[in-house]
Formats: C-alpha cells, structure tokens, sequence
C-alpha cells in the first residue's frame, strides 16, 4: 500500500530560465526545417551565456542545397526566440547577441541505422527507456505539485507580457510543497516563487505584493492558508537574470518537463530533437497510453514504460505499473497497450502527427498536462484511445 499522507514538491522554471531559452531555441530550429520538410533529421543543442548564444548538432533535409540556404537563417531564429522571451537588458539583448551556428549534416552512421530500407523497416534513433505517467488528482490528469508550479509561472509571463506587470523580469523559478491526504493534494505547505525584476529600489516585499495575487487566482481555493509558507525573492535583489545570470544549455529541466519528480524518467532530454528520436516521440507515446489508461477508468494512476535499441523498430519491453490502483491486472494493460497502438517510432510519429512544426510551443512549462491544439500541437494529450482500450481489455 503506497502512502496516502504527505507532502510533496515539484518545481518550473519560465521561458526566460537560461536553460529555457536554449530549449526554445534549439525546437525553434527544428521546427523551422519541420516546416520545409516534414521528415527533416534534426538534433540540435543551444548554448547560451553573457552576449552569447552557440547552436550545435545536426541537421539533415534530402535536398541538401535547402540545408544550405537554411543554414542562413539560424541566426534570425534565435534572435526571434530571444527577442518573443523579452530580452533586451544589457548583456543579453535580441539585437546585440552573438550568435554562431555550428549546425552540420546528419552522420551517415546514424542515418543508416534510423533509415527504413529494403529489407528493415524505420528504427530508432538511438536506445533508452521512456517513460509515461499520469493520475487523477488533476483534471490534466498530471500531479498537482508541477502542474500548478507550471500554471504559476505562466500566468506570470501572461501579465508580464501584456504589460499588466511591467516590473516583472523574463526569468523566474517557482517550486510548490503540496499536501496530500488519503492521497489527494489538499493544500500548499510552502511556495518559493524568484522572479527576475527590472527595477532594483524593488524589494522582496514589494514583489510579493506584485505576484501573490496571481498565485492564488491560479490555485485551487483553500489551498493558501495562513500557515502556508512564503517564500518570495528569498535571496533579495534580483535583476541580472538569464543568460547573463547563469549559463544554459539545452536539455537541462528534463524533470520540470515532465512530472516533477513524481514519476520514473529515462534520463534523455526532448527539445531540439525531431520525431525519429525516441527519447521524445516515445515519451509523448507513454505519456499518451498512461493518460488513455486512466481516462478509462482502468486506474487512478498509471505508469509506462517503453524501451528501444537504435536501428531497430519495435521497442523491446512494454511496462505497466497501476501503483495499486488498477481495475485491471496490469499484465492485461501490458498486452493491450501494445495491441491498440503501434509503437515503432514510424507509428508513433504517425499515430500522434508528429512530423509538423509544433514544438517550439512545448519548450516551457511542461509538455504534458497542456490542452491539445487544433493544429496537432500536444496531440499526445488527447484521450482518444479510451474507447479502443476498453475493448482490447
């Protein structure tokens, strides 16, 4: 029996985070060849510090005089990024960074690994575990902990932006202690919410008075009380933030991308990377069966699993944990899984569309627990495949 009583904290970071900023950049480019072609091979890390901003990896496009004339336009890419996040403070201005672009063609040994041919179909991209997660303590069916602590922060960067709140800096961190009893999140025991500011006579206090409303219109009502603990701009002053504050470099926030610690992770990292690379399309993939599993009704809380070697198609292991709380054996929900979708890295790309250019939008504030977009974006949330499920069982 799991424990039913006690506190548990998850944290988020905004898209003004150094780390961010170098995941935004980095699904910025692969969105941009996504869009020129739809099997575009991308795998690009961004570096960003002081006045400077280093874009590395590979590409690969099967015209390779367009992969030339792309390469140009990297550096208006990242300056974009820069520029919508909202930098424009000295020593990290979208106008002045130097950007270089150390972009270069796809191995020809990974490419043959992943390239469907003659006699082998479509492979991975490389080996790993992926894991997905999901439960009813919130209607997105994620753990309230990161869930709110993403919510927190977004709601920040709405007010920031549209000039509501023009103290307010790009850079934040928030982190929530929450609650649980008879495993339900019930409350807040403490809140750390840093945010960057652009005025320095600002105090701690006075950025309190600034954010605490929007904190407590974005949690559930009574999870504030008075013996919640506040912690809001803990270190003082804060106002060289991002880049210049502290490197980033993409790749960093894998656990504030997805379940806050509450779940199992594989450890590799999503932005940059185009479908082909199991590290990400198989985690939308398991997140997806997990989310299906308990909009079914099979579960309260549903954990998967799914393992791949490079060049081979079909993944090696499929896993299922129901912490308890199955309606069905889980060696049931093990089989089915397997039975209702197809989980080579050609089928997840095209049972969730994931050849489009939708990633850029997925680089802050989680990609799971977000509404599914008309477009394709966060196709990975819906929960279509319930009804299949229920049958295959």
């Amino acid at each position: 029996m799991s424990r039913q009583n006690y506190t548990f904290t998850s944290e988020s970071v905004s898209e003004g985070h150094p780390d961010k900023v170098c995941d935004r950049i980095s699904d910025a480019v692969l969105d941009a060849f996504l869009r020129e072609e739809p099997e575009a091979r991308v795998a690009c890390e961004t570096f960003a510090t002081t006045d400077r901003v280093v874009i590395g990896g590979e590409v690969g496009l099967s015209d390779q005089d367009k992969l030339h004339d792309y390469m140009a336009h990297i550096d208006d890419i990242a300056r974009a990024c820069i520029k919508d996040i909202g930098y424009e403070q000295d020593k990290f201005h979208h106008e002045t960074v130097e950007v270089t672009n150390l972009l270069h063609e796809q191995s020809a040994h990974i490419a043959q690994g992943v390239d469907a041919a003659d006699n082998k179909d479509e492979g991975a991209g490389d080996q790993g575990i992926m894991f997905g997660y999901a439960t009813t303590e919130t209607p997105a069916l994620m753990p309230a902990p990161i869930q709110y602590s993403h919510a927190i922060l977004r709601r920040l960067a709405e007010v920031r932006k549209n000039g509501t709140e023009p103290a307010l800096g790009p850079d934040a961190k928030s982190q929530l202690s929450v609650i649980y009893r008879d495993g339900n999140p019930v409350g807040v025991s403490s809140i750390v919410l840093s945010t960057q500011h652009l005025d320095e006579a600002l105090t701690s206090d006075d950025i309190r008075q600034i954010v605490e409303p929007y904190i407590r219109e974005t949690l559930p009502d009574g999870w504030l009380t008075a013996e919640t603990e506040w912690h809001v701009n803990p270190t003082g002053k804060f106002v060289i933030g991002g880049p210049d504050g502290d490197a980033g470099l993409t790749g960093r926030k894998i656990i504030v991308d997805t379940y806050g610690g509450a779940a199992p992770h594989g450890g590799g990292a999503f932005s940059g990377k185009d479908p082909t690379k199991v590290d990400r399309s198989a985690a939308y993939a398991a997140r997806y069966l997990a989310k299906n599993v308990v909009a079914a009704g099979m579960a309260e809380r549903c954990t998967i699993q799914l393992s791949y070697a490079i060049g081979v198609s079909k993944p090696l292991s499929i896993y299922a944990d129901t912490h308890g709380t199955g309606q069905i054996a889980d060696a049931v929900i093990e089989k089915a899984v397997g039975q209702v979708m197809d989980l080579t890295p050609r089928g997840i790309r095209e049972h969730l569309q994931l050849n489009k250019p939708i990633y850029q939008r997925t680089a802050a504030y989680g990609h799971f627990g977000r509404e599914p977009d008309a477009d394709g974006g966060f196709s990975w949330e819906r929960t279509d495949l319930a009804d299949a499920l229920k049958q295959a069982v």
